[in-house]
């Protein structure tokens, strides 16, 4: 097994990655996601949405929960339930409310400031967890999952989802070159902002899923499954918290 990581170095505000940063692209960020994922990214969070394998009544905690879309997934395809979406960027979030809004949802969504590494919640106040495109963006992971881990109820799945860089494969070249060439540079062509060299960078920087696996397994979750989507583009970790 691997050794537990340092814990990386905390942001200040307004630096790559921070709520800041999200602040100044929020405008634009649904519309990008769409294009530049050609509207897989709709399928991967269904695919999320599922693993959490929900019963009704729910109360579930969408982390990085952005302008809201995971949190709208989980509601449509649950309706019988609750959400609370916590996020460092209040200009994403104010967008996110504006979608609740709209989809006449304000009553089972909220949606606050917060940092997945400290979670204003008591301890099993939620059914589970769902996470995308967040976790890499986190300064000190293993706090954030171990955060998870302690506010889900025992049984809860905890899914996260995750872009990576695939390794393997004949198309392998082919996707590392549009994640570190194309998407970067159509990100800054579509948003008129350079931000979108960040994602590259963190995607590159982000551990393989085995790797990231094991962080999880160290933070107390039990691993249940790890499923590679597109050919190794994104990468879904499905996880409760280990029973002592």
């Amino acid at each position: 097994m691997n050794s537990s990581p340092r814990p990386e170095t905390q942001r200040s505000p307004g630096t790559n990655g921070s709520g800041q940063m999200f602040d100044q692209i929020a405008p634009r960020y649904d519309l990008l996601n769409r294009m530049m994922s050609l509207g897989i990214d709709q399928s991967w969070r269904r695919k999320t949405v599922k693993a959490l394998e929900l019963k009704p009544g729910y109360r579930v905690l969408d982390l990085a929960t952005g302008t809201g879309d995971l949190a709208l997934k989980v509601l449509n395809h649950h309706p019988d339930g609750t959400v609370v979406g916590l996020d460092p960027s209040e200009g994403m979030m104010v967008i996110g409310r504006k979608k609740v809004a709209e989809a006449g949802l304000s009553a089972q969504c909220e949606l606050k400031l917060g940092d997945a590494q400290s979670l204003p919640f008591e301890d099993q106040s939620f059914d589970g967890i769902c996470m995308a495109f967040g976790i890499r963006n986190v300064p000190d992971r293993p706090r954030a999952l171990r955060e998870m881990a302690r506010v889900t109820r025992p049984g809860g799945r905890i899914a996260i989802l995750e872009l990576s860089e695939p390794r393997n494969g004949l198309l392998g070249p082919l996707l590392r070159f549009q994640i570190r060439k194309v998407v970067p540079w159509l990100g800054s062509k579509l948003s008129g902002s350079g931000e979108y060299r960040y994602l590259q960078e963190s995607i590159a920087a982000f551990p393989q899923p085995e790797a990231f696996a094991d962080i999880m397994r160290e933070s107390g979750l039990e691993v249940l499954q790890v499923h590679r989507l597109t050919l190794g583009v994104c990468c879904l970790f499905v996880a409760q918290p280990r029973v002592n």
